[in-house]
């Protein structure tokens, strides 16, 4: 019996010690880890990255150059572009007595063609001279507003369109002349004033930007505004040849132009352009220039740099 008990005694000590071996042997398995075991990285939400950063593309042409004559013709307005790839563009032609002046400048750059012709509205003292120049050189898109009149002046003008077998486009606010230059006005189909159908350029080379104002009141200028359009500019030819009725105080402040450009005779009977707009702009932080005063001006600009000089 005592035989008996201590063999079963001893089967129940074996069998203990068995499963606290086993218990041993799994916790080692369990805290050992494989040969080739890597630990998964941990996932943030701000990755740090391993490339460098990718600098931010620039509107900066490489090595092309606009330039921009505010043409001296009297109590009137007419600007030559120069644009990149040798392309041309013609704002305006004063009035037909201006017309050789126009004619005989763009030909002593020698140029035979002009590309792009833009009419900003049909007032005798910019749109004058253009019959003349149509007939002088070859040309490629008439752009005019949506605006009519019965002068001679005007008649002539379209005859002369006829004659070169050139049709005209309608100028509005959103169309794209060609890359780079963009009309922002008229922003309405109907006006009492015919200066408020002004087509309205600006051009954009770069990091510089130039507006063309034409005869656009303060009617025009707000609804530029108010459509969006960014104003800003290096350089403006400003509206009406100084006109108290262009250049509103709101309008002067958003282009933030360092360079204002008045188009106007000397001596001119309407007293323009007038003292307190001159002075307006002054204000805001513009270098005036005037071409009753000095002649042609030229803005040259390389994308970077605009740089103004004048011929007296």
């Amino acid at each position: 019996m005592i035989n008996r008990n201590i063999a079963t005694f001893t089967r129940i000590v074996t069998l203990l010690i068995a499963v606290i071996m086993m218990v041993l042997c799994f916790n080692a398995c369990v805290k050992e880890k494989p040969k080739n075991y890597t630990e998964t990285p941990q996932i943030t939400d701000k990755p740090t990255p391993t490339q460098t950063p990718v600098p931010e593309p620039t509107n900066t042409p490489s090595g092309e150059i606009i330039t921009i004559t505010y043409l001296d013709v009297g109590q009137g307005d007419s600007a030559f572009i120069e644009l990149p790839g040798g392309k041309t563009m013609l704002i305006d032609a004063s009035e037909s007595k201006a017309s050789d002046d126009i004619i005989s400048f763009i030909s002593g750059k020698e140029y035979k063609r002009i590309d792009y012709l833009v009419a900003t509205h049909p007032h005798a003292d910019h749109i004058g001279g253009m019959k003349a120049v149509i007939e002088a050189f070859d040309i490629g898109e008439i752009y005019m507003p949506k605006a009519s009149t019965n002068t001679k002046t005007y008649e002539k003008l379209l005859l002369a369109i006829a004659d070169k077998g050139k049709k005209i486009k309608a100028a509005s606010a959103g169309m794209t002349i060609c890359e780079g230059v963009e009309v922002i006005a008229p922003n309405s189909d109907k006006y009492e004033n015919l200066n408020d159908y002004s087509v309205v350029i600006k051009i954009t080379h770069g990091n510089n930007k130039f507006l063309f104002m034409g005869d656009a009141e303060t009617i025009s200028e707000n609804e530029i505004m108010n459509a969006g359009f960014d104003v800003s500019a290096d350089v403006i030819k400003v509206g009406h040849h100084g006109s108290g009725t262009s250049s509103g105080a709101n309008f002067v402040k958003a282009t933030g132009a360092k360079y204002a450009v008045f188009s106007a005779g000397k001596g001119n009977s309407y007293n323009h352009p007038h003292t307190f707009i001159v002075e307006r702009w002054q204000k805001a932080g513009a270098a005036i220039f005037r071409t009753d005063l000095s002649g042609n001006i030229t803005a040259t600009s390389d994308g970077v740099n605009v740089d103004v000089t004048t011929q007296k």
